[in-house]
């Protein structure tokens, strides 16, 4: 049976309405969190009951997306918390933070495996979203377009457009075999140093303790971790790697060069009714040693981000390959 790991990639504009668009330099968790309430509000029939106790979670959109519940019988990931979800909005790298009326606003939005079925529920929520408003003053937009983008030759088609408020059946997924490109013939030979820069705030654990020195072993513990979880909750089926080997083989591999810094970020969470201390992680790092057989976990790190708070777009990061850093 071929596993493989499906991912699609669609870029989302909106247009500031007739007052314009105030929002926080950093926009993936207002993104995130008025986009919640939005697909709450046009998918959920029983919107005053908790997912987890309501009868018709198996069957409802909206508990699938945010409040996806391991299988009944399952041993992994008990915790409702710690399953992660099928979707991260990746919100612009400015830090502008005020929009003029019909000025655009573009930012992305990711879908993984059985998620990628649900885009029109996306669709119509991000446009709900824009009738109740955003931001300071939950001042209005308009969604405009949403074109999905090949995430490997950056092609792009449109799915949406305003214009027809149609949705257009548009296939340019990526579907990567992991087991098979990680089976030790399909390395990349010769890589023998890599860049990473993290561009949003990235929060990686490790020994139950964010790290501010990433280590290249803690790095590919957090992305099989997180691949794997993908994989269980969101393509119904097992990743079938070589854990250990591979922790053991990333551990020889060197940080050569350590140009991060902590950025503090605070954040109001609805969900706890109070403020909360998020900070992570930005800035470039540098690898050395044997890095061929992981390139294909960076490569698909680079789409599904690491660490947490990825479905409000931190832990993104992009790879650039020889000394270049």
């Amino acid at each position: 049976m071929q596993k493989n790991f499906t991912i699609a990639k669609y870029e989302v504009s909106v247009e500031a309405g007739d007052h314009g668009l105030s929002l926080p330099a950093y926009k993936g968790s207002t993104l995130r969190g008025g986009f919640g309430n939005a697909f709450k509000r046009i998918s959920c029939s029983m919107r005053e009951k908790e997912c987890r106790s309501c009868l018709l979670k198996l069957n409802c959109p909206y508990a699938y997306i945010f409040e996806t519940a391991p299988p009944p019988g399952s041993e992994a990931l008990r915790n409702y918390e710690n399953v992660p979800r099928p979707f991260i909005i990746e919100p612009p790298l400015e830090s502008k933070t005020d929009y003029r009326p019909g000025e655009k606003l573009r930012f992305n939005l990711i879908l993984i495996g059985n998620a990628i079925n649900y885009l029109p529920y996306f669709i119509v929520a991000f446009r709900e979203l824009g009738e109740m408003g955003i931001g300071r003053m939950r001042k209005k937009y308009r969604l405009a377009e949403i074109r999905a983008v090949n995430p490997i030759n950056h092609e792009s088609e449109i799915v949406y457009h305003v214009g027809d408020q149609l949705v257009r059946n548009v296939n340019l997924t990526l579907q990567s075999d992991i087991g098979k490109i990680m089976d030790g013939s399909n390395g990349i030979l010769g890589i023998q140093q890599v860049c990473l820069e993290f561009q949003t705030m990235t929060r990686i654990k490790f020994e139950e303790k964010f790290v501010q020195r990433v280590e290249f072993h803690i790095l590919i513990r957090n992305l099989l971790r997180r691949l794997s979880s993908l994989a269980y909750f969101h393509h119904d089926w097992e990743l079938d790697l070589d854990f250990a080997g591979l922790i053991e083989r990333a551990a020889e591999v060197r940080l050569i060069k350590n140009d991060t810094r902590w950025v503090d970020w605070e954040r109001y969470s609805s969900r706890q009714e109070n403020k909360m201390n998020l900070g992570g992680v930005v800035g470039r790092v540098e690898y050395e040693g044997d890095l061929g057989e992981f390139m294909p976990l960076l490569r698909l790190g680079e789409l599904v981000h690491v660490g947490k708070g990825a479905v409000f777009g931190m832990g993104k990061f992009i790879i650039f390959s020889g000394k270049i850093c």
